[in-house]
């Protein structure tokens, strides 16, 4: 509209100029080198308009002329990029569809139209990585890595290339260049976290989180800051228990309800006299998350306390998780180590309907200490082979006796979680009773799963060993390796495909290495 307004105003006020030269003529003489030219106003402004027309015209001409050059060497230039365009975005989509011959062919078009262009050294290391051709692959990746706008994305390469050869240096060391260069990078700054968890370089770790703090949450940040710090704490807990003392205290404040981190703070401030704190701390993370080693640090509080001093206090400790299987557990071994026999059968009669390996263990361990029955005792011995079983610090299909900061198989931070292990969820087992004493005899020789309806018990508190003691096993088998599927749309840590079978050799997978430390 505005426009508009500025046209119409503009044609009013050349439309008035002309009438006012058409309502007032006049003459213009004009002498020069002996020419005299007489003429009126209006054809003089006339002929001015049309000399001014005819020189941009001539000026239009003559530029175009000495431009022509330039300008073929624009259409030419033009040209070639909407052919490498397209010979690009083909490529691209053959190397997503896992069409080799078709990828193979259109990467050496746009290396001879285009080779410098950074999608051109995408398709190439893309398509190096399809055929198999890790040198190429790697190739490409170090000239995108040597030029500033494609450096982050070589560097990205590069670090995938050195995990597939198993080369664990050089990926950190990608990792850490590109960490550095470009903080911004989730992955370079998760790489080198996960580096130097597993390095058990702690303060270089805690370190980088403070770096990259306000690229996450608050929840995520103290979570992972204080399984740092609970890692720390137990590094140092044999040489230097001041600095772990003071290390795991600043992680109960991030994160109160970590059942390692209150067991150690528990165990660490009760050695220091500090039992008012060290209930507070284990009181806290039981009522969120009831767990048997706090129950056994709680039990342990004061050194040489007789045992019906201990049954006492986890009395206390078991009211306030009132029905739940682990304080029944704390509460029922606390009562056999006080010999109260009648109690801790009363305490375990609500879980005996459908008992678990500890439930079954720990009632086997009543029968031996009250009356000496050995058969009784081997009756609950026989129901703990097929019991439910009970949950246990477990990642990415591992399975730990304690907790451990790392996953093994993944190297994955905080990874650890306390349920039932993956192979614990099978098929229905039938339950071994009392009356069948050939099930019994040949109950030592049979392992079955436990069935699928058991409820989720919680873990033998005697499986729970101090580290010194602890061990860590694998119970989920390792599934077949499948075909590598090439995405269309990469995923934010893999810049490339895999290679396939009729393409070429494929990249072997990780095995040992830096990610087995704990095995």
């Amino acid at each position: 509209m505005i426009r508009v307004v500025i046209f119409l105003i503009a044609v009013g006020l050349l439309a008035y100029g002309v009438a006012l030269l058409a309502d007032r003529p006049g003459d213009v003489v004009i002498t020069w080198q002996g020419w005299r030219i007489e003429t009126s106003v209006m054809v003089l402004v006339m002929a001015v308009l049309a000399a001014m027309a005819l020189l941009a015209l001539i000026w239009s001409l003559l530029r175009a002329v000495l431009r022509s050059p330039f300008l073929l060497r624009t259409l030419l230039h033009h040209r070639r990029g909407v052919r490498a365009y397209e010979a690009i975005s083909a490529g691209l989509i053959a190397v997503g569809a896992g069409d080799v011959a078709a990828a193979r062919k259109l990467a050496a078009e746009v290396n001879s139209i285009a080779p410098a262009e950074p999608l051109a050294l995408l398709l190439r290391a893309q398509t190096a990585q399809l055929i198999g051709d890790r040198a190429a692959a790697d190739h490409a990746f170090r000239l995108m890595a040597s030029r500033a706008d494609t450096k982050a994305l070589g560097l990205h390469g590069l670090y995938i290339e050195a995990q597939r050869r198993n080369d664990p240096a050089s990926a950190r060391a990608y990792a850490e260049e590109a960490e550095r260069t470009t903080p911004t990078l989730g992955w370079a700054g998760k790489a080198v976290l996960e580096f130097r968890c597993v390095t058990g370089d702690w303060a270089g770790a805690l370190a980088l989180l403070e770096r990259h703090r306000r690229a996450l949450d608050k929840e995520t940040y103290r979570r992972q800051r204080a399984v740092m710090l609970t890692a720390r704490a137990i590094a140092a807990e044999e040489g230097d228990r001041d600095n772990a003392k003071a290390f795991v205290l600043e992680a109960v404040k991030l994160a109160p309800t970590l059942v390692p981190t209150a067991a150690l703070a528990g165990r660490l401030l009760a050695e220091g006299g500090n039992l008012r704190r060290a209930t507070r701390v284990i009181d806290r993370a039981w009522r969120a998350n009831p767990h048997p080693e706090l129950a056994q640090v709680f039990a342990e509080l004061r050194f040489g306390d007789a045992a019906r001093d201990r049954l006492k206090r986890v009395e206390g400790l078991a009211k306030k998780v009132p029905g739940h299987i682990e304080g029944g557990l704390a509460l029922a071994r606390a009562a056999l180590e006080a010999h109260e026999f009648a109690r801790a059968r009363d305490t375990l009669a609500p879980f005996l309907a459908a008992p678990t390996k500890r439930v079954a263990l720990l009632m086997a361990e009543i029968e031996r200490a009250e009356s000496g029955d050995e058969g009784r005792a081997r009756e609950w011995l026989a129901r703990a082979l097929n019991a439910a079983a009970d949950p246990q610090w477990t990642a990415d299909g591992y399975v730990s006796d304690r907790w451990l900061p790392l996953s093994p198989v993944t190297g994955r931070l905080d990874a650890f979680v306390w349920r039932v292990p993956l192979t614990a969820v099978g098929g229905a087992a039938p339950v071994i009773e009392p009356e069948r004493p050939s099930a019994i005899a040949a109950a030592p020789t049979a392992k079955e799963p436990p069935s699928e309806g058991a409820a989720a018990p919680p873990p033998r508190a005697e499986l729970a060993p101090p580290p010194s003691r602890a061990r860590a096993r694998s119970t989920q088998p390792q599934p077949p390796e499948a075909d590598p599927v090439i995405p269309l749309v990469h995923a934010p840590d893999d810049p490339g495909p895999e290679a396939t079978e009729e393409s070429g050799p494929s990249s072997e997978p990780q095995s040992g290495n830096w990610r087995k430390i704990f095995e």
